[in-house]
C-alpha cells in the first residue's frame, strides 16, 4: 500500500499570539487534512518563558510545549465542526525586539560585514518578531520529507543555516504573507532600505523556494510566483453571517450599529490613513460616528488624535472579532494599504457588512462581493462611506459564503501548487545529503551557487559571534534545547 503524502507546514508563530501567521496556517493544516488522505505537520515555533511575556497576550505563558499544544487544539476546536488529525511539532524560536545600531563595527570579515548589514535590515521590518534558531529543517525526517509549506519564506530563511530546503524536500511552497517593503518605505530613508531588502527577499525566496503564491499584488514579485488568496475565514464568521441573514429576512433588524474598524494599534496598519481622512474631511463627515477597537504600541497616540476631531471617534481596547459586541456594526471600515490580503475585512464580508476599503492590490480579491464598497480617493472615501451607512447589505449567496471559507482556500491551494502533482515516485527518492558532499557541480550552477554563499555566509565563526551583539543568541539555548528533546 502507498504511503501518504506528508506536507509539513513552517510558519513564524503561533497561537495565543493572534497573528495571520499563527491562525492562517493553523487553519490551512487543519483543512489539508480534513479528508486523512495526507499526513499533515504544523510546525510552529517555541519559545522561552521570557520571550512567551514579550509576545503572548493576557500574560499568558506555557510551561512545556504539549501544554502549549493542548491551548492550540482546544482553541480550534471550538472554531471548526471536526477533529483534525494532524501533528503539531515545535522548533526553537527566540523573540527579536531591537535591530543593530547602524553605527555599529565589529571587524572587517567580509561575511560578517554582509551579516551586520542583512540583520540591520531584516529586523528594521519589525520591531517584534519571531526568529527560527538552529536548523529547523530537521525537525522533519529525511524519510518523511516530502514537500514543505513555509509560511512567509522570506522570515524562515533570512537566517537559515542547515540543509538547504530545496535538498532535504522534494517541493517547497513558499506562501507570501507580508508587505515588507510597504513598511520599511514609510521608514528613514525608508525607499533605499526597501530597494535592498526587495533584493534579500528574492534572493533566499529563489534559492529556497520551487514555488511561491502570493496571497496578493501587494506583494513584492518574486521568481516562480503566482497570485492566489489561499486564506479562509473562520468558520465562526460565516455562521454569524447566516444568522444576519436570517434576520435581515424576518421582523428583527439585523444591524443597529454604525461603522467600526479593528486592528493591531499601531499607525501602519490603517489607523494613519484613517484618522487622516476624517481629520481632512469633518465637515463633509458631520454627524458621523466610528467605534475603534485593537491594542498595541502606538494605543495613546491613536486616542490623542482621535479625541482632537471633531466627530466622534471612540476608542476601545481590542477584542475578538467574533465576540457579539462586533455583531449589530453594518460598516467596517479599512482604508489600509499595507495589507497583503486583510484578514479582517475578509471577516466582516463574512458576517455580511458592508466593507469601504482603498482601491489598493491587497483588496483585488474582496471586489467580487457585492458588498465591497472601493473608492480610489479621499473624496470618494466621503461619498462611499456616506452611501455606505444609509443602505442595507446585500445577503450573500451560497457561492459567495463558500469562496471565503478554509474548504474553497484549500481547494485553491493544492490547485495552485500542484501538491496533487507529486506522485509516489518522487516521494521515494533517496534524500539527499548536506551541503557537504554536493558535489562541485554546483559551481556551475548560479542558484546552487548562491545558496551555498548564503550557507557559508551564516556558518563562519565571527558570524555566528555576531549574532551576540544582539539580545539574545541565534542558536538554541539549553532550556530550549531540554524542552524540546534537542541534542547538543
Amino acid at each position: 500500500m502507498d504511503r501518504k503524502q506528508h506536507i509539513a507546514i513552517f510558519t513564524t508563530a503561533s497561537l495565543p499570539w493572534m497573528t495571520g501567521t499563527s491562525v492562517n496556517p493553523l487553519f490551512r493544516a487543519a483543512y489539508l487534512a480534513k479528508d486523512g488522505e495526507k499526513k499533515i505537520t504544523l510546525v510552529i515555533p517555541w519559545l522561552s518563558l521570557k520571550d512567551q511575556k514579550l509576545v503572548y497576550p493576557n500574560n499568558t505563558t506555557f510551561g512545556s510545549p504539549s501544554e502549549q499544544e493542548s491551548y492550540i487544539r482546544q482553541w480550534l476546536e471550538e472554531r471548526i465542526a471536526y477533529i483534525a488529525g494532524f501533528t503539531i511539532r515545535f522548533y526553537p524560536g527566540k523573540v527579536i525586539i531591537t535591530g543593530f545600531s547602524p553605527g555599529m563595527v565589529i571587524t572587517s570579515d567580509l561575511f560578517l560585514k554582509y551579516q551586520c548589514f542583512y540583520l540591520h535590515f531584516a529586523f528594521a521590518v519589525d520591531k517584534r518578531s519571531i526568529l527560527p534558531v538552529g536548523d529547523i529543517s530537521e525537525i522533519i525526517l529525511d524519510e518523511e520529507a516530502d514537500i514543505a509549506v513555509l509560511e512567509e519564506p522570506e522570515h524562515l530563511t533570512w537566517f537559515h543555516h542547515g540543509k538547504r530546503w530545496k535538498t532535504k524536500f522534494r517541493l517547497v511552497v513558499g506562501i507570501i504573507h507580508t508587505n515588507y517593503l510597504e513598511y520599511v518605505k514609510r521608514e528613514k530613508n525608508g525607499q533605499f532600505r526597501a530597494f535592498l531588502l526587495k533584493y534579500v527577499n528574492s534572493w533566499v525566496v529563489r534559492i529556497y523556494c520551487h514555488k511561491v503564491i502570493r496571497l496578493s499584488a501587494a506583494t513584492q514579485d518574486y521568481p516562480r510566483s503566482i497570485i492566489c488568496n489561499v486564506h479562509g475565514v473562520n468558520p465562526k464568521f460565516l455562521e454569524i453571517g447566516k444568522k444576519r441573514f436570517e434576520q435581515q429576512h424576518g421582523s428583527n433588524r439585523a444591524f443597529t450599529k454604525g461603522a467600526y474598524y479593528i486592528g493591531k494599534m499601531v499607525w501602519n496598519k490603517g489607523y494613519g490613513e484613517l484618522l487622516k481622512l476624517l481629520r481632512d474631511h469633518q465637515k463633509e463627515l458631520a454627524g458621523f460616528e466610528v467605534d475603534l477597537y485593537g491594542n498595541g504600541e502606538d494605543s495613546d497616540q491613536v486616542k490623542e488624535a482621535a479625541s482632537k476631531l471633531k466627530l466622534t471617534v471612540r476608542v476601545h481596547p481590542g477584542r475578538d472579532h467574533t465576540d457579539p459586541l462586533f455583531h449589530d456594526y453594518k460598516v467596517f471600515l479599512n482604508p489600509s494599504t499595507t495589507d497583503v490580503v486583510c484578514t479582517t475585512t475578509a471577516e466582516a464580508l463574512a458576517m455580511g457588512k458592508i466593507v469601504v476599503c482603498a482601491n489598493h492590490p491587497s483588496n483585488d480579491f474582496f471586489k467580487q462581493f457585492p458588498n465591497c464598497r472601493i473608492y480610489d480617493d479621499e473624496n470618494g472615501f466621503v461619498e462611499v462611506t456616506r452611501r455606505a451607512l444609509g443602505e442595507e447589505p446585500v445577503p450573500l449567496t451560497a457561492a459567495q459564503r463558500y469562496e471565503l471559507s478554509w474548504e474553497a482556500a484549500t481547494e485553491r491551494f493544492l490547485s495552485v501548487s500542484e501538491l496533487n502533482q507529486v506522485t509516489t515516485a518522487e516521494m521515494e527518492k533517496k534524500p539527499s545529503k548536506g551541503f557537504a558532499s554536493v558535489s562541485l557541480n554546483l559551481w556551475k550552477n548560479m542558484e546552487d551557487t548562491s545558496a551555498y554563499f548564503h550557507y557559508l555566509a551564516l556558518g563562519f565563526e565571527a558570524t555566528r559571534r555576531a549574532f551576540g551583539a544582539i539580545p539574545g543568541s541565534l542558536q538554541p539555548d539549553e532550556e530550549q534545547r531540554k524542552e524540546l528533546g534537542l541534542t547538543n
